[in-house]
Parts: structure tokens; C-alpha cells; sequence
């Protein structure tokens, strides 16, 4: 899975109810991932355990956040745009001149095989740079059977 598995693709037009968080150091990240689950049950979503879906939405947060943390630079926004045929989710550091790279023949022991993660979970991905900033983004579906490729 390669370079291609997070192509340079501008963002999709995300049009819905906007939330975001501003993070500077990893451990925000269980209170930023608190604050998501809140907002998904807010409007409507059964808990995690009872929604794949909305728990593969909370993964995608966590591993994009995390790695915009640990590889790139700070402060880190992390944006959920709440849409009617599934989620948008954008994470943006100031690292605009280093790509998303998933990690190639490593041991999954190892870790860091987020973006591979990511990428089988999205319907599309990928990544731009705008105004300094890298910006990595997945379309996560709003059900777990609506997994199918916006495009290729």
C-alpha cells in the first residue's frame, strides 16, 4: 500500500455541522476523543459499542490526530464535518513539507500502521497543503454498510 495510499486530492465539500479541536500534545488526545463520542451521542448516534461506524469515526480521529502530533508540527486542528452521507474528518498541522507516509514492510509490533488503518475504513482519502498547512483528510461513513469508494 504504497505512497498511493494517501494521494494529494484537494478536500471534498464537506457541508454540515462543524466541530473541531485545537490539540498541542498527544495527551489531549483521550479528551478530545471523550469529546467526539459526547457530540456523536448529542446528535443521535448510539454509543460506540453499539455503533461500529461511529467508533471507526473515533479510530480515524485518534490516528490521524496522533500522527499530525507525533510527525508534524503544532498546534494540530482536528475538524469532523457532520454530513448527511457520513463524516468528514480533517486534520491539519504546520508541517506542510512532510507528506502522510504509511509505514512499508514494519512489523505491525512495531506500530504505525495508522494510515493503512485509516485508508481501509474510509470510503476516500488523501492530502493537500493550504496556507502552511498539511491538511490529511478521511470520509468515514455514517453506517458501517455504507462502506463503498466515493471514488478511486
Amino acid at each position: 500500500m504504497g505512497r498511493l495510499a494517501w494521494p494529494v486530492r484537494p478536500l471534498p465539500d464537506g457541508r454540515g455541522e462543524v466541530w473541531r479541536w485545537d490539540l498541542q500534545t498527544v495527551a489531549e488526545l483521550p479528551a478530545a476523543r471523550a469529546g467526539l463520542r459526547g457530540r456523536l451521542e448529542d446528535v443521535g448516534f448510539p454509543r460506540a459499542e453499539e455503533d461500529l461506524a461511529a467508533e471507526q469515526l473515533v479510530l480515524a480521529f485518534d490516528e490521524l490526530a496522533s500522527n499530525a502530533l507525533r510527525h508534524g508540527l503544532s498546534p494540530v486542528v482536528a475538524t469532523v464535518v457532520a454530513g448527511s452521507g457520513g463524516w468528514l474528518l480533517d486534520v491539519s498541522d504546520h508541517d506542510p513539507e512532510t507528506m502522510p507516509t504509511p509505514a512499508v514492510d514494519r512489523d505491525p509490533a512495531q506500530g504505525g500502521l495508522g494510515l493503512h488503518l485509516v485508508a481501509r475504513l474510509a470510503v476516500a482519502h488523501g492530502w493537500y497543503v493550504d496556507d502552511g498547512r498539511k491538511h490529511v483528510w478521511a470520509c468515514m461513513p455514517a453506517t458501517h454498510q455504507d462502506r463503498h469508494p466515493v471514488y478511486s
